[in-house]
């Protein structure tokens, strides 16, 4: 690709993150003061649950999302196996169905830790284990909300909570099966692959 229609496809897409996450967080307040509300009734603690994930050029940051399990159920695993794991909670079955967790990750893609459209970030003890140069690609771009392997895996969950040994299923086949779903927008991120993947995920979320 010419040097110049990278960058212009960059700006675009840094234009339309801003567009699209400042206008969804502005329209959404009143329904993310009702999601927390009932997090907290169903499950006092923290409304919003943060953790450091590893973004672009392999550094961390904070990201967000609604909580969906009770507290501190993240020393007992960071995967979750469906969504009748007993560490979530019964208004988080409902988010978690239908990706209402990640919303408040619009306000990494606002500060610019993250994109609408791009890799999902991994936490360090996963991201330690890139040896793969195409592993590597993925650290080199920002993260986002959603890429193709979310759209593929989008019942991930569920297909984790079918393997007697979850976290080694997901290392060893989810992960790099995840990496090359990736690549195929990290390779030719223009302006139309990002808005088509992002129709592509709000049907998704529709025909759940």
């Amino acid at each position: 690709m010419i040097w110049w229609k990278g960058f212009i496809n960059r700006l675009l897409i840094r234009i339309f993150d801003l567009l699209f996450s400042l206008t969804g967080l502005i329209l959404l307040f009143p329904f993310f003061l009702i999601i927390g509300l009932l997090i907290y009734i169903d499950s006092p603690g923290n409304v919003l649950y943060t953790q450091i994930r590893v973004g672009k050029n392999n550094s961390d940051f904070r990201l967000y999302k609604f909580r969906t399990m009770y507290i501190n159920s993240d020393r007992h695993g960071l995967i979750t196996v469906g969504l009748k794991d007993l560490r979530v909670t019964r208004v988080g079955v409902l988010i978690r169905k239908y990706k209402i967790d990640e919303l408040p990750q619009l306000f990494n893609v606002l500060k610019g830790q993250m994109s609408l459209v791009g890799p999902r970030p991994e936490v360090r003890q996963y991201t330690e284990l890139y040896t793969l140069a195409q592993q590597m690609i993925v650290l080199s771009v920002k993260p986002g909300i959603t890429d193709p392997a979310s759209i593929e895996y989008s019942k991930e969950n569920e297909l984790l909570s079918q393997e007697t040994d979850p976290e080694k299923f997901y290392v060893n086949f989810v992960v790099p099966a995840k990496i090359q779903l990736n690549l195929i927008f990290i390779e030719n991120p223009t302006i139309s692959n990002y808005l088509r993947i992002i129709i592509r995920t709000i049907g998704k979320l529709f025909t759940h």
